[in-house]
């Protein structure tokens, strides 16, 4: 059985979807309600549930890493793949959206790699790198358009619930805490104005 120190120095889902829309600057994540209705106060790693991965398959969990990667690639710090932000993806995804955002967002993942094979003539797990950064950032102009030109309650674009699920992928992951960014164990001193000197990486935000 954990300590009450060991308790302590773990989040909750839901602090850590908080924490990862504030790195959005301030957006809500697509579905945020859904993924905090039922976020009870306990350690996330006692309350997560297990993903029956339901809605997708082998493959497009596989399809989901490389996407990932291509988003936050590795750089001097490991990136998303090997931070297993594509099975978090898929686990996120058939355990906490609501179905049209399901449906939206498989949707999206066969148009992308729909695109890819128009475009490249070879699926995304196969083109070069600069291929799949080249549509990455093509699909990321079009919901960064489809969401400032689309009415108020509006379905989200698929590209964006992609985006928003990496960055919530891996910046709660241990590699994205403890390696991306600079990670202090708590509880310790509250600093509200502690030093950044430019060029150094930011601090976890828990920490």
């Amino acid at each position: 059985m954990s300590s009450d120190s060991e308790r302590h120095e773990l989040i909750t889902r839901r602090e850590a979807i908080l924490r990862v829309s504030a790195m959005l600057g301030g957006v809500a994540l697509v579905g945020q309600s859904a993924l905090l209705a039922g976020c009870a106060a306990g350690p996330a790693s006692e309350k997560r549930p297990a993903s029956s991965n339901a809605l997708f398959r082998q493959s497009d969990i596989v399809l989901l890493d490389e996407i990932a990667e291509t988003i936050l690639p590795e750089t001097s710090t490991p990136g998303a793949k090997a931070a297993g932000v594509g099975p978090f993806i898929a686990m996120m995804v058939t355990d906490s959206y609501h179905e049209n955002d399901q449906q939206i967002f498989r949707d999206g993942l066969h148009s992308l790699q729909d695109q890819c094979l128009r475009s490249y003539g070879a699926h995304f797990q196969i083109v070069t790198a600069a291929q799949r950064l080249a549509l990455v950032q093509d699909l990321d102009a079009e919901q960064h358009f489809y969401m400032e030109s689309s009415e108020e309650g509006a379905p989200a674009h698929y590209f964006r619930m992609m985006k928003e699920l990496t960055l919530l992928g891996y910046f709660t992951s241990e590699i994205g805490c403890k390696q991306a960014l600079r990670y202090t164990e708590t509880p310790g001193r509250f600093d509200p104005c502690a030093p950044l000197v430019p060029g150094e990486k930011s601090w976890a935000r828990h920490a």
